[in-house]
């Protein structure tokens, strides 16, 4: 009965006694703190701070996860520090996410190495999400809105305090999966230099589900196999290190940071590939300075990355002693190697990301800013996947060659406030982006479909340039101190990545290697696809008392998007598996990129409370619903991975250095989903979280468990199961269905944290 609950009754309960609980009105979250700040930074953002971050480190790994509570944001599962961030239903490329100033690319064709798994939860000083209409100061590329994560900021000696030596040690342990880490973070600094080094490393086994899933231990490599309730492919390991030495001399800071970030392994469990190795090294410069008349601020940066998939430990490849085929070491080419024997798939990506950025604020007047900005960034891809029999013979295959992706922008933006009540906004933004790629090569050229696909793909022009426009349009009226609305209207335009253009392979092998939905499907690039354009609609009425201890925050939105990337299903007259749509009898299927009209609509509703004030302490309530609605209007099919109706409702408990939550997150079913991707549908359920901490001036314990009643449910973002067994074929060895069975959430787990600064 528990993995059959429906909440949508006590949703819409939730929703309905939100406005009670707040009739002295405000919302704030536990875990986000939503400044009302005027500073042109936080115009329509919400910001996690340092405080809600530091209570959600012990319980994860992955950055993008200390998101979960900021309305209108959810997570497509992926890796254990790698999920997806997806706002009011778009997601990835999407969504523009800076860190440290740095626009940085998933490099890999199933995305495994997005922006924020490059930066470790320890080492998150803020992030700040504007969701839907974000300002064009930092927006651009995208049609979600953008997410800006930042390390903690330099720290200099005070005037005359000399020397200043200051660090942090953390560590943490969880039961399920028997995850682990910890972190050291140091500093040195006089008044006009700062030195500091972070370091922090996590890994973690495969976790277990609420109950058991399959009905027999489906093998892996070398006979590996896997306890019923256990979910294949989950586990991680990961370190990541950065330098940072800082100057500063008056109104003026010169800063430079290296970073190296080293996965040897993250397995997934909706891929049928796992990263291997990913290594990531960059050099980040900085210049800001106050003037008379504003601040100047200077960028520039490197990114290099080494990524490398194949099969992990729980999965194999077809080709060994179950399938006919002769048996090969793992990871090693056949002796000697041939077209019926294969050893592994080895998929290699190298990407170099180079960016400059010059911004500045003008002070018109006293009410009145300006802020102007140039950008370039200038990218570069290889993606090659090294011949190793079985079908993968004699050459190597170049999915992407020479890749070049291009942007060049620059914008303006106004800020004034003509009246104590009124704040307005209004940007405008252009960017050139320009793609290519160079010849591509199939394992073997002359058998079809290569042999008539490549000499087609090779002989056109590739070349792209799209000239965008963005627009910005936002105002908050503030009559009282109770009340805030803010209202706006943003037109965002997104050109479609390398792989949407590129990736052309129509054999099904090849096509279930690009995959960054999770979904299982196969698919192929489109050099025709144009840039999307989504024009947002959004109100927030955010009613509060007076000292904000109360509050009641309803955002309802609308977009719509013409040439939005969608999915079709692929023509026939490409070949391959395209003429087929039966891969393995299986009910995956094969889907090509294109153009497609598409809306969007929602409302996000978030609100805090208290509820009492005892000798024991403050107690509060504090919650938040969010749903969105996303449907192809050229198809009236559902749009791909759209979280379903949601909500959290938390007690809260401070007294002296306590700070407790007791969390009931929900979701309804999830039904409404893609038929043209054979979308998995996911049950309705509702998990007990209980986090608590003590603090003392120099120390913090942290303990919880996730899941309390060990709850069994199924990640409505997650995809489909694909972590065991022959995960190149339609169904693995034994008795797990891969199509129809979602990829499960993780059972109860029990979580420890100690942090000691000094």
């Amino acid at each position: 009965m528990k993995h059959d609950f429906k909440p949508l009754p006590l949703l819409m309960a939730m929703a309905m006694a939100l406005p009670a609980m707040a009739q002295t009105q405000e919302v704030h979250l536990g875990s986000v703190e939503v400044t009302g700040s005027r500073e042109p930074s936080s115009v329509n953002a919400t910001v996690v701070g340092a405080q809600s971050i530091q209570a959600l480190r012990p319980a994860t790994s992955d950055t993008a996860s200390l998101l979960r509570n900021v309305p209108g944001v959810s997570l497509y599962g992926a890796g254990g520090v790698s999920s997806l961030p997806s706002i009011r239903g778009l997601a990835d490329d999407r969504i523009r996410i800076k860190v440290d100033g740095m626009d940085l690319i998933a490099s890999c064709p199933n995305h495994m190495n997005p922006a924020l798994s490059y930066l470790d939860p320890s080492n998150v000083g803020t992030l700040t999400v504007f969701a839907g209409i974000a300002p064009v100061s930092v927006g651009g590329d995208s049609i979600a809105g953008t997410i800006v994560a930042e390390t903690p900021a330099p720290v200099f000696a005070e005037p005359g305090q000399g020397t200043l030596a200051k660090g942090e040690i953390g560590a943490y342990y969880r039961s399920n999966g028997s995850a682990m880490g910890g972190n050291v973070s140091a500093t040195f600094a006089t008044e006009s230099f700062s030195v500091s080094y972070t370091g922090a490393t996590a890994e973690s086994d495969n976790y277990q589900a609420g109950r058991d899933f399959k009905t027999s231990p489906v093998t892996g490599r070398e006979g590996h196999s896997l306890p019923l309730d256990e979910v294949g492919s989950t586990a991680y390991k990961s370190r990541n290190h950065e330098l940072g030495i800082a100057f500063k001399g008056g109104a003026h800071l010169v800063e430079a940071k290296v970073g190296y970030q080293e996965i040897p392994y993250q397995l997934w469990p909706n891929q049928r590939m796992d990263m291997l190795d990913n290594v990531q090294q960059r050099l980040n410069l900085r210049y800001r300075g106050a003037f008379g008349w504003g601040t100047l601020e200077a960028r520039a940066w490197r990114e290099d990355v080494e990524h490398f998939m194949d099969f992990g430990a729980d999965k194999r490849f077809w080709y060994g002693p179950d399938s006919g085929g002769p048996a090969a070491p793992y990871g090693l080419p056949c002796a000697p190697a041939s077209a019926t024997c294969a050893g592994g798939m080895p998929m290699n990506t190298e990407s170099t990301n180079t960016g400059v950025v010059l911004k500045g604020s003008v002070d018109l007047t006293e009410r009145d800013l300006l802020r102007l900005g140039a950008e370039y960034q200038r990218y570069r891809l290889d993606d090659w996947w090294p011949a190793s029999g079985g079908g993968m013979w004699p050459n190597t295959f170049w999915n992407v060659n020479d890749g070049k992706r291009d942007r060049t922008a620059a914008y303006a933006e106004w800020e004034g406030r003509p009246d104590p009540r009124w704040t307005t906004l209004a940007g405008v933004r252009y960017e050139r982006v320009e793609t290519d790629i160079g010849p591509v090569q199939a394992y073997n050229n002359g058998v079809a479909p290569a042999s008539t696909l490549v000499p087609a793909f090779n002989d056109r022009d590739r070349r792209r340039t799209d000239d965008n426009w963005d627009a910005t349009v936002l105002a908050r009226y503030t009559p009282d101190q109770t009340i805030d609305i803010d209202a706006g209207f943003a037109r965002k335009v997104r050109s479609p990545g390398l792989y949407e253009r590129y990736t052309w392979m129509s054999r099904g092998m090849e096509m279930l290697m690009v995959n960054w939905f999770g979904d299982g499907n196969g698919y192929i690039g489109n050099p025709d696809l144009v840039p999307e354009k989504a024009h947002t609609v959004s109100v927030t009425v955010d009613w509060h008392s007076a000292d904000r201890s109360r509050a009641l925050k309803v955002t309802p939105y609308y977009t719509r998007v013409t040439d939005y990337v969608d999915a079709l299903r692929c023509p026939a007259s490409l070949g391959g598996a395209c003429a087929t749509q039966t891969p393995g009898g299986g009910k995956f299927v094969y889907l090509q990129f294109a153009n497609q009209e598409a809306r969007l609509y929602g409302i996000d509703v978030s609100g805090k409370a208290p509820l009492a004030s005892t000798r024991v302490g403050e107690f509060g309530l504090e919650g938040l619903v969010g749903y969105t609605n996303g449907r192809n209007l050229d198809t009236g099919d559902n749009l791909y991975n759209i979280m379903p109706l949601n909500a959290k409702l938390m007690l809260t408990h401070r007294h002296g250095g306590w700070d407790n939550v007791l969390e009931v997150a929900m979701a309804a079913a999830k039904d409404d989903v893609s038929a043209e991707r054979n979308e998995v549908e996911t049950a309705g359920y509702a998990l007990a979280n209980l986090r608590a901490s003590y603090s003392w001036p120099k120390v913090r314990i942290d303990l919880g468990v996730e899941n309390l009643f060990d709850t069994f449910y199924s990640l409505p973002l997650g995809g489909a199961y694909l972590g065991q067994g022959t995960t190149m074929t339609s169904t693995p060895v034994g008795s797990v269905p891969v199509w129809g069975t979602a990829v499960p959430g993780m059972g109860r787990s029990i979580y420890a944290g100690v942090k000691v600064t000094f």
